[in-house]
């Protein structure tokens, strides 16, 4: 695992998370963010390219 986090390491964090914001809020989060990151590598693979979202 990278940064030597093991698996249940990782569980913890989780576990944390989970309870800190909840499931609903920690999905859209991760909507969020996994709608970031496809933006950012569309962009990066053709900076030119017209914006099909506006």
């Amino acid at each position: 695992m990278p940064f030597g986090i093991g698996l249940m390491e990782l569980v913890v964090i989780f576990f944390i998370l989970l309870l800190i914001f909840g499931a609903n809020r920690l999905s859209g989060i991760g909507k969020g963010m996994g709608k970031a990151i496809r933006g950012f590598k569309d962009e990066v693979k053709d900076p030119n390219a017209p914006n099909e979202d506006a």
